[in-house]
């Protein structure tokens, strides 16, 4: 190379590294005459409308419609408010970190072609307040931190974050809300799903906001499977927005006609409906779907409409026998007794006839078992009156009819049968049941209904007697022949009677005769000699009796305690003998420090 050509590359070199120099120092150099925002009058608030123009793409127009963003162009949908408000709080807190004078940009004549703007990467532009804003974004600069930015009527360019881009949609799909589904429970009651050839109807009731299954059969829908699949709807996201043309091939995609057809209306009209079809070739964890209200496909997960297919009629309906939402006023049971439980103005119940003080708990534990109940079999689903002896349903071995309070036509309190159940003959552990409001028949475990409390004295108060510990002054214990009275000096001192031997423990008695004069039972079996001789009792062998400073006793049969059998308890209450459960916890107390023996405790 000769000394000329040497030269030259030289001066070329020492150019370019003066313009390096140069642009350098004009992006890095602080400039305190620089706003500290670029738009300082910037309100998202205040914003009706933003446009994005990308470079190679058709305009984005979002508008601003009853405090939510929807896109206008170039087509009409609901927009990401999030994605829309993000952007715009990136401009209201945009800060310049270099603004480059149009004086100093003249000295670069290529200078709107090296920044990015001849033509702009992109342009937005903000209405606020019939005011327009026009943004020109530019290239980034070298290090790709930052980029340039134009504000149209300023003069100047401003170098701010590149975090900007990330904000700015390149196409509109990246500002579509993801939302497959906008599913209000107000705006909808009715539901119909079409799986192939079999359609389910639900409506939801009015009062009780139950679901019940309209069609093919009238029946109870499973209400809480109903509202889970409702939710795995709203929740569906759009995965990819394949084609909005009307005149897309849909038999390809398996959407004409759908493999799923979901339809949400309110009343006779139909809301919404929901196509889904085919998986995409190359991903089959997603189906193509398409909205009644929009000619576009998309792409959602298929694995939150795998419950929606079903296989039978029984996979919507009530698993239960029984769903309560309102408070009961009358329980009637009809079987081997005839009584009812009567729920009184303050809350309390009582068993009728005999106004006898029912156990809120015992009251509790039916209705828990029998809305707890479940259908083991569909056995006939619609059982017309000449089938029903089959079952043993014409007349029933056992009824129970649940009575909710109600007001008639002229405001008058009256009752009214919420659900009436009539269980009938038992086979292969199973028993069969009817609601008098349904036309099916079910079966329930032999297990589940043998648990069902049957008669009156199952439902009498568990509270045998309240006293105070310090009311007691005695208690004699007779046992297999023996007995043994211990007198009660003062709190936690107890002593043997004259006449009495062995040896006690006086705190011990103290806490166990505290739990038995809050006695209550864990259940209650029967009353008079039939409940005796059933629960094993002959002569009595192990008796306390309690000795109260008012004269009066108290007295507490026991029975024996057998391995894995509970211990039965007999009192008299009213001039009547009741047999009882006895709470096994207390049982260990009494049979080891209330005893007739002189065995040290």
């Amino acid at each position: 190379m000769n000394s000329r050509s040497t030269c030259i590359w030289l001066g070329v070199a020492a150019t370019l590294l003066a313009i390096i120099l140069l642009k350098d120092k004009v992006l890095k150099r602080p400039n305190p005459a620089v706003p500290t925002k670029v738009l300082a009058a910037l309100k998202p608030s205040a914003v009706t409308r933003v446009q994005v123009r990308p470079k190679t793409e058709l305009e984005i127009r979002a508008e601003r419609t009853n405090g939510t963003w929807v896109l206008t162009e170039p087509l009409q949908y609901p927009a990401q408010t999030a994605s829309v408000d993000a952007l715009l709080t990136a401009l209201e807190k945009l800060s310049p970190a270099v603004y480059i004078t149009s004086q100093e940009r003249k000295h670069r004549p290529k200078a709107d072609e090296e920044d990015g703007f001849k033509p702009p990467q992109a342009t937005i532009i903000i209405e606020q307040g019939g005011e327009m804003v026009q943004l020109w974004v530019g290239n980034p600069t070298a290090p790709g931190d930052q980029v340039f930015l134009q504000v149209i009527g300023i003069e100047g360019v401003y170098v701010v974050d590149a975090a900007l881009l990330k904000l700015i949609p390149a196409s509109a799909n990246e500002w579509r809300d993801t939302t497959f589904a906008n599913l209000h429970e107000s705006a909808f009651d009715r539901i119909a799903v079409t799986n192939g050839a079999r359609t389910i109807e639900l409506r939801r009731d009015e009062s009780s906001r139950l679901w019940h299954m309209t069609a093919p059969i009238p029946a109870r829908a499973d209400h809480v499977r109903v509202e889970e699949l409702i939710q795995k709807i709203r929740t569906l996201r759009v995965n990819r927005f394949v084609v909005d043309d009307p005149k897309v091939d849909l038999e390809s995609l398996g959407l004409q006609p759908p493999e799923l057809q979901i339809a949400f209306g309110f009343g006779t009209n139909r809301a919404t409906l929901f196509a889904f079809g085919k998986s995409p070739t190359n991903d089959a964890s997603q189906v193509y779907a398409r909205r009644s209200d929009h000619e576009g496909v998309v792409t959602v997960a298929k694995d939150a409409l795998g419950p929606w297919h079903v296989s039978s009629i029984n996979d919507f309906r009530d698993p239960h026998l029984l769903t309560l939402t309102c408070p009961l006023k009358v329980i009637e049971v009809r079987g081997s007794e005839h009584f009812s439980l009567e729920r009184q103005t303050n809350g309390s119940w009582r068993v009728m006839p005999g106004q006898i003080p029912a156990d809120a708990g015992f009251v509790d534990e039916l209705l828990t078992s029998l809305s707890s109940m479940q259908v083991v079999e569909f056995t006939k689903d619609v059982a017309t009156s000449p089938v029903l002896p089959a079952f043993g349903l014409v007349e029933p071995r056992r009824t129970y009819v649940l009575w909710r309070e109600a007001t008639n036509n002229v405001g008058v309190a009256t009752n009214s049968i919420y659900a009436e159940l009539n269980f009938g003959t038992n086979q292969e552990n199973k028993v069969y049941v009817r609601r008098t409001d349904e036309a099916s028949v079910f079966a329930v475990s032999l297990a589940d209904y043998e648990h069902l409390p049957s008669r009156a004295v199952q439902f009498r108060e568990r509270q045998i007697w309240k006293l105070s510990e310090d009311e007691v002054t005695g208690i004699t214990i007779r046992q297999q022949g023996q007995s043994r009275r211990l007198l009660r000096k003062g709190a936690h001192d107890w002593a043997l009677a004259p006449g009495s031997q062995g040896i006690i423990n006086p705190l011990a008695i103290e806490e166990t005769v505290k739990m038995i004069t809050h006695l209550e039972a864990h259940r209650w079996i029967g009353t008079g000699q039939e409940a005796r001789s059933r629960c094993g009792f002959g002569a009595a062998d192990y008796e306390l009796t309690l000795e109260l400073g008012s004269g009066d006793t108290r007295v507490l049969e026991l029975g024996s305690a057998l391995a894995d059998k509970p211990v039965y308890a007999c009192v008299k209450l009213g001039g009547e003998e009741w047999v009882f459960e006895f709470p096994g916890s207390i049982f260990a107390y009494v049979s080891t420090y209330l005893t007739a023996s002189n065995r040290p405790q």
